[in-house]
């Protein structure tokens, strides 16, 4: 070595030169070599090949410079000066001068990053001056007989780098090394520089050794604070940076894989960043490259960018396939936490990866790693103030800082509210962190024993999710609710809910009181959520809708009975009826009676009830159906109060909507359902059954009174007016008025029932009230009783029953018959029936007139009519005395012929016709000066007949003729009038 050649490059030129000579396929393989690096490894990487060389020689605080100078490229460096071993890594393949594994270029030959822009580099340091030519590589070859007809093959491209000359210069001042590049003619300097000026500020981030870099006139230069946090500060803007370094060493295993010198580089180094921006918020990264420490071309998707010390291929560019690099890879992963950690809380979610397709391999490894550490590294922030790992973790659907710090103690692993937030939704899904929807938070407080303001701070925190959620209400039904009396129900439908500012809160009433399944939220619980879920404000009217206190009510009878206690619960449902409707259950709430014992309220009499003047003696008592309800309970509360629950003062009525059966606390009531059936067929059973109760308990002798009590209170009144009504039907035949049923007597006014009927006696009744009574005012037959009572009364020989009565009476049995009111099958016949002559004849011998021209040939007393033939169904009546018709109990014959005449052809019969406006009847007549009819004993003379053939005979009277012209036109009614005017077939006849 000597000042001329500080480096020896001479000796280095002579060794290369003797290689190539001796070997000329050994300056092929050199050439081909550095072709690859120059156009594959190491394109587009001169800066920053350059600048790892110059955070090598500076260590720290390391300078670097960029400048073009007269066509020349410049980038000069702080730090330690060139050595001859660097000259002579600069001037060989893969030998580095660097071996001992803490600088960032291991291979030695990054350098070749500059035959990318020309071909004729040098360096000058303080310590000398080297320098690399083409062209002087060129002569020196072509004087060596083999390598010369190489390089006429290769068309004088020859290896740069392996012949070092050495170069005079020395580097600017405040710089040790200057590497200086005369640009190629087809290199574009300005895009260069643009090219380096975008480099610059990642340089800074993944070369620590470099504190500065300057581009022209343009300076970057890094301030670090603290441990964590860099800031690369530039002409145009600032880059911030969190960052998370860690290093180890690798184990033998780990490096088996590499080569002898890579093996010496036993430490692998790793550091995290992430970009902030001017507040610390991260950045995260969408998509980046791999840093080892300066970018390869390994694609990245992580949120923030990796720098680490994993092994790559000779250029640089990849991830060499090594378990060294999967060593260095996994350390990176179970670092990515540490970096995840120095965030804020509420920000580390930001640098989960998100699911999606690896952009590579390696991509593909780091994402799994990470997201397998971060599942079970703790650094959520959990609510009690520690730090949760995210498969231990649980969040809330909802944000809601109330919610979370009620459920501290309850949920373990909770996280903060803040995470409960859309934006970090997707990052806890990767990281599988249970979510707490409606359904897991019900399960979370069930079971739960906390006091009843807990319960309603967590009510009120729930409302916003419950308003906001449609699918959280049906969950949060099956809410817990804490109970007035000390439990807990289980759901919120059916818990009634007492009110917190009431001064008489009616559900304190029943609170205290054992009622098996009455559900009364605690008062300090009560939140008008729980009413929107399905609970019910538990005023008079809620409570009184509660099945529980239903029931409670209908079993209190029989637990007084048994020794319980059940005045509380009287009292209570006193005061819920005083506000509200009367349940129509109530009547079963067991009240105190006179004798000491318990009544239904429904079988009890007020003190001084009305109905205590009627009532029989006996039906009241210990044993008995009623009770007095006891005189210092009954001070105590209204009248009216008392009354509603069913006490009785006056009659009471009971009213059921839609029955569909007889109600047998009604007597008799089977028998009047039956008989109402029978009559309206389909249109049973009615819509509404209203019915007095406790007639069957008035005493024989006070019925006068009993109907003047009924009349006088205007819903028995009003159901007496019912004809068709029980109460009515049973009053009717039951009630005792001077001994008999009221339906036994009839109306003072009522003569048409005069004879079948006595007047009812002088009771003290008015009209009014006999005929709500039953008492009869008319003629009509309901039922088989009024059937059997009228055939005695019309048989009864000591009755005086007038013609038309009896007539009547007999008409309305046939139409009763005919109607179905009653079944003829049902009834015994009568003995003695009354004739039309109003005598009372033995059923043996009499008939029932059908035909009217019948009455021509039979005696009168023997004889049964109904009245005229198109108002009378004689049959009916038949069947129900058991009488043979008058047509079918003889043999009849016209005696004669008579002459036979067209009807319009007889004289006086079309006027007479015309004057009652009734069409001449078609068909003839036979005339007869005297008609007589033989029967099979005697012969008759009457007035018209009609044969067993239809042949209508007549005599040729007025009289006869016209009856018998009144049946031929279908003018029955009209008879009488024929009869005058055949006689004088006048107007004038008409209107006398």
């Amino acid at each position: 070595m000597n000042e001329a050649d500080p480096f020896g490059t001479v000796a280095l030129r002579r060794a290369v030169i003797q290689a190539w000579e001796a070997s000329p396929t050994r300056f092929r393989e050199d050439a081909n070599a550095e072709e690859d690096l120059r156009l594959g490894g190491y394109r587009d990487r001169l800066l920053v090949e350059l600048a790892q060389n110059a955070a090598d020689a500076a260590g720290s605080d390391g300078v670097l410079r960029v400048e073009y100078v007269d066509g020349e490229l410049r980038v000069a460096n702080t730090g330690a000066p060139l050595t001859s071993d660097g000259v002579a890594a600069l001037a060989s393949l893969r030998a580095s001068a660097k071996r001992e594994g803490t600088s960032v270029g291991r291979f030695g030959v990054g350098f070749a990053a500059v035959l990318a822009v020309t071909d004729e580099p040098s360096v000058v340091s303080t310590s000398g001056g080297v320098g690399f030519s083409a062209s002087r590589t060129a002569e020196a070859v072509a004087e060596l007989p083999g390598p010369a007809e190489e390089l006429r093959q290769r068309a004088g491209s020859v290896p740069v780098l392996r012949l070092p000359w050495s170069v005079p210069g020395a580097p600017p001042d405040g710089f040790d090394t200057e590497v200086r590049l005369p640009l190629r003619a087809d290199v574009d300097a300005a895009a260069l520089l643009d090219a380096f000026i975008d480099q610059a500020p990642d340089l800074l981030l993944a070369l620590p050794g470099l504190r500065e870099v300057r581009i022209g006139e343009r300076v970057w230069h890094r301030e670090d604070r603290g441990a964590d946090r860099i800031v690369v500060h530039g002409p145009l803007r600032s880059d911030r940076w969190l960052v998370h370094r860690s290093s180890g060493k690798l184990s033998e295993a780990a490096l088996a894989g590499l080569g002898v010198e890579a093996r010496h580089a036993t430490e692998w180094r790793v550091c995290w960043a992430v970009p902030l921006d001017e507040s610390g918020n991260p950045i995260p990264l969408a998509q980046d490259v791999l840093h080892a420490p300066t970018p390869t071309e390994e694609r990245l998707s992580l949120p923030a960018r990796l720098l680490a010390s994993v092994p790559v291929e000779p250029d640089r560019r990849r991830v060499a396939a090594t378990p060294a690099s999967d060593a260095v890879l996994t350390f990176a992963a179970e670092c990515y936490p540490a970096l995840v950690c120095k965030l804020p809380a509420e920000q580390r979610s930001a640098l989960v990866p998100l699911p999606g397709f690896p952009l590579s391999d390696v991509d593909d490894k780091l994402r799994q790693g990470v997201n397998d550490r971060l599942r079970v590294a703790a650094w959520l922030p959990g609510a009690v103030g520690d730090r949760v790992a995210p498969l231990e973790a649980r969040v809330l659907d909802h944000v809601s800082p109330e919610l979370v710090e009620l459920l501290t103690d309850v949920v373990p692993g909770l996280l903060v509210a803040d995470l409960s937030d859309a934006r970090h939704r997707r990052a806890l899904h990767a990281m599988e962190v249970r979510r707490l929807g409606a359904a897991e938070l019900v399960e979370a407080v069930s079971g739960l024993r906390r006091p009843p303001e807990w319960w309603y701070r967590l009510y009120d925190a729930l409302a916003p999710v419950e308003r906001s959620d449609p699918d959280a209400r049906e969950e949060f039904a099956a809410l817990p609710v804490p109970l007035a009396d000390g439990r807990t129900a289980t759901g919120v439908r059916d818990v009634l809910l007492s009110h917190r500012d009431a001064d008489l809160d009616p559900a304190a009433l029943l609170s205290t009181l054992d009622i098996s399944g009455l559900r009364i939220a605690h008062p300090d619980a009560t939140h008008p959520l729980l009413e929107r879920l399905g609970a019910h404000q538990a005023g008079p009217a809620e409570l009184l809708d509660a099945p529980p206190l239903e029931e409670a009510v209908r079993s209190s009878v029989s637990d007084a009975r048994e020794g319980v206690d059940v005045l509380p619960l009287a009292e209570a449902v006193l005061r819920l009826v005083a506000g509200a409707q009367p349940r129509d259950w109530v009547g079963a709430l067991a009240l105190p009676d006179a004798e000491g014992g318990f009544r239904r309220a429904g079988e009890l009499l007020l003190p001084d009830a009305e109905l205590l003047e009627v009532l029989d003696a006996e039906s009241i008592g210990e044993d008995a159906p009623l009770a007095v309800l006891r005189e210092e309970f009954a001070a105590r509360w209204p009248r009216e109060l008392l009354r509603s629950f069913g006490v009785l003062d006056t009659f009471a009525v009971h009213v059921e909507e839609d029955p569909t059966e007889p109600d047998e606390d009604f007597p008799d009531v089977r028998r009047w359902w039956a008989e109402q059936e029978a009559l309206r067929g389909e249109q049973w059973p009615p819509g509404r059954f209203v019915g007095i109760r406790d007639l069957d308990l008035v005493a024989d002798e006070a019925w006068p009174t009993a109907i003047r009590q009924l009349a006088a209170n205007p819903e028995t009144a009003r159901a007496l007016r019912d004809p068709d009504g029980y109460s009515a039907w049973w009053v009717a035949r039951y009630a005792l008025l001077a001994g008999r049923p009221p339906r036994a007597w009839r109306m003072p006014g009522a003569e048409e029932l005069a004879g079948l009927y006595d007047v009812a006696p002088d009771v003290g009744l008015a009209p009014e009230h006999l005929r709500l009574a039953g008492v009869r005012s008319e003629l009509h037959v309901v039922d088989p009783d009024d059937a059997v009572d009228l055939l005695d009364r019309l048989g009864d020989r000591e009755r005086a029953v007038r013609a038309g009565t009896a007539l009547r009476a007999h008409q309305a049995l046939a139409d009763a018959v005919a109607s179905g009111v009653i079944d003829p099958a049902q009834i015994d016949p009568p003995e003695t029936v009354r004739s039309v002559s109003g005598a009372v004849v033995s059923t043996g011998r009499a008939v029932v007139l059908d035909d009217p021209w019948m009455l021509g040939v039979l005696e009168a007393p023997l004889v049964v009519a109904g009245g005229s033939p198109e108002d009378f169904d004689a049959e009916a009546l038949a069947e129900l005395l058991d009488l043979p018709l008058a047509s079918e109990e003889n043999t009849h014959q016209v005696v004669g012929q008579g002459r036979t005449q067209q009807w319009h052809e007889v004289a006086r019969v079309p006027a007479a016709c015309e004057l009652l406006a009734v069409a001449v009847p078609s068909g003839a007549v036979a005339l007869h000066d005297e008609l007589r009819v033989r029967t099979s004993s005697s012969e008759h003379r009457v007035h018209w007949w009609i044969d067993s053939t239809g042949a209508v005979h007549a005599e040729r009277t007025p009289d006869g003729l016209g009856r018998a012209l009144a049946w031929a036109a279908g003018a029955w009614t009209e008879r009488f009038a024929f009869a005058a005017l055949l006689a004088d077939p006048e107007a004038t006849t008409l209107l006398r």
